[in-house]
C-alpha cells in the first residue's frame, strides 16, 4: 500500500471512530424541569453534569416526569394537557399529543406498556401506548348525577391496575387495564370531602387519598378491596389552628421508613409520624415551616424536609431513629424538589428563584456543585422507573 493509500485509509478510519454514538446505559440520568421555559434538562449523577435541553414542551407550571422500564425516555406531563415522550440519549421529543386542557399529572403501568394522564379539564383518565402514544382509553370522570370531577392522586397499583381520586365528587376509582381497550372499573363513593392528592405504598398495597375539605385521609387497601375505604388519621388535617395554606403538600413526597410514614401536617409547622400497621398517629416533630416534601434518603435513616412561602429557602434533615433535626441550612430561594441519587449518597435540590439546582452530600452535607437551569422545578431520576407510585 503506497503512503497515500495508507493516510486515506487511517482518515477513513478516524471519521468513523468519530461519526460512531457515544454508548452510555441510563442509570444514573435524569431530568430537570425548566418551569418557565417548555425545557427540560436531561442530567446525568455520577459526574453531575447536564448533558443537554429539550425544548417544546409547552407549559411546565405544574409538570410531572415517569420512566419507560428501560429508563430511556421519560413521559413528560404538562399543565397545558401535553404528553410529551422524550429520549434522553438523542436528546429529543420522540412525540408529543396535547390530550386535554388541563392535566396534573400520571402514571406508567406495573407492564410498562401502557401510560395513564390525570385531567382536570375536561376531567377523567386518558390511557395512551406507551411505545407509540395512540389513545387506548378514555374514561370520563363522572359521579352518580353525570356531573364531571378534577381527577387527582392517579398512581400506577400491582396487576396492571392505575388508581386515582375525584376532587369536587369525593371518590375513589381503581381500574383494571388486563384488556387495555376495555377497563374494569371500581368505584367508591363519598370518601370524603375535596380529595386533593394521593400516594401508594411502595409495596402497591395502600391508597391513600389526602383530604381538603375535612380532617382526616381516605385510605383502600388494594389486597382487600371488598372491604372498601376507610378513614384513617382523623386528627390530621389543617389542624386546631388554622394556618394561612400556601401550598399544598404533594402526597407522593411522603416519607416512608419502614413501619412509619413521616408525613406533612398541612397548615401546620410539623410533620407528623405515622405508624404503618395501626395507622394512628405516633408523633409530631417541630420543623422551620409548612412542609411540601418530606423525602427519606434510599436507606431511610434520613428524611429531608422543603418548605412553602414565605420560609422556602429552607430545608431541614431528620434523623428518623432519634426523630430529631441534625442539620438545617438555606441553600437559597425558593426550592421546590428534593431528590436524592438511587443509593442516595447525593441529593440535589432545586433552588427556582435562583435558576440553579444544588447538590450536597447527604452525609456529611458538604456543598458539592451546582448546575445553572431556568426556573427549576421538579427533579426525577430514572431509578423511579422501577418503583411502584413513581
Amino acid at each position: 500500500m503506497s503512503v497515500k493509500a495508507l493516510f486515506a485509509a487511517l482518515a477513513i478510519s478516524l471519521l468513523s471512530a468519530c461519526a460512531a454514538p457515544q454508548l452510555r446505559g441510563t442509570g444514573d440520568l435524569g431530568v430537570v424541569i425548566e418551569r418557565a421555559t417548555g425545557r427540560v434538562e436531561v442530567v446525568e449523577t455520577s459526574g453531575r453534569s447536564m448533558l443537554g435541553k429539550v425544548a417544546g414542551l409547552g407549559d411546565l407550571s405544574h409538570a410531572s416526569v415517569n420512566y419507560s422500564r428501560d429508563g430511556r425516555y421519560a413521559y413528560v406531563f404538562g399543565r397545558d394537557g401535553g404528553l410529551s415522550k422524550v429520549d434522553l440519549l438523542e436528546l429529543r421529543i420522540v412525540k408529543r399529543v396535547l390530550q386535554s386542557g388541563n392535566s396534573i399529572g400520571g402514571a406508567i403501568s406495573q407492564d410498562g406498556k401502557l401510560v395513564a394522564v390525570a385531567n382536570y379539564t375536561p376531567g377523567g383518565v386518558k390511557v395512551f401506548d406507551s411505545n407509540t402514544l395512540d389513545l387506548v382509553a378514555d374514561i370520563p370522570a363522572l359521579d352518580a348525577a353525570g356531573k364531571p370531577s378534577k381527577v387527582v392522586g392517579l398512581v400506577d397499583a400491582p396487576g396492571n391496575r392505575f388508581v386515582w381520586s375525584l376532587f369536587e365528587s369525593g371518590e375513589i376509582w381503581v381500574a383494571d387495564m388486563k384488556t387495555p381497550a376495555s377497563p374494569v372499573l371500581q368505584k367508591f363513593r363519598n370518601i370524603g370531602k375535596e380529595p386533593y392528592d394521593a400516594m401508594i405504598t411502595a409495596d402497591g398495597r395502600y391508597y391513600l387519598a389526602g383530604l381538603f375539605g375535612e380532617d382526616g385521609l381516605a385510605m383502600l387497601d388494594l389486597w382487600n378491596i371488598p372491604a372498601g375505604v376507610k378513614r384513617v388519621l382523623n386528627g390530621y388535617g389543617r389542624g386546631e389552628q388554622k394556618l394561612p395554606v400556601f401550598k399544598m403538600p404533594h402526597l407522593e413526597g411522603w416519607a416512608a421508613t419502614g413501619n412509619e410514614l413521616l408525613v406533612p401536617a398541612v397548615g401546620r409547622h410539623e410533620v407528623l409520624v405515622v405508624d404503618q400497621n395501626r395507622w394512628n398517629e405516633t408523633g409530631r416533630i417541630p420543623v422551620h415551616g409548612q412542609p411540601v416534601f418530606v423525602v427519606a434518603r434510599p436507606d431511610n435513616r434520613q428524611v429531608w424536609v422543603n418548605f412553602a412561602f414565605p420560609h422556602n429557602d429552607t430545608v431541614q434533615v431528620i434523623d428518623v431513629p432519634s426523630r430529631k433535626i441534625v442539620h438545617t441550612f438555606k441553600p437559597g430561594k425558593g426550592v421546590l424538589h428534593i431528590e436524592f441519587t438511587p443509593r442516595g449518597e447525593h441529593a440535589w435540590l432545586s433552588l427556582r428563584d435562583e435558576n440553579r439546582v444544588e447538590i450536597y452530600d447527604s452525609e456529611s452535607f458538604a456543598r458539592l456543585g451546582d448546575l445553572q437551569a431556568d426556573s427549576p422545578s421538579g427533579i426525577f431520576f430514572t431509578h423511579r422507573a422501577h418503583r411502584t407510585g413513581l
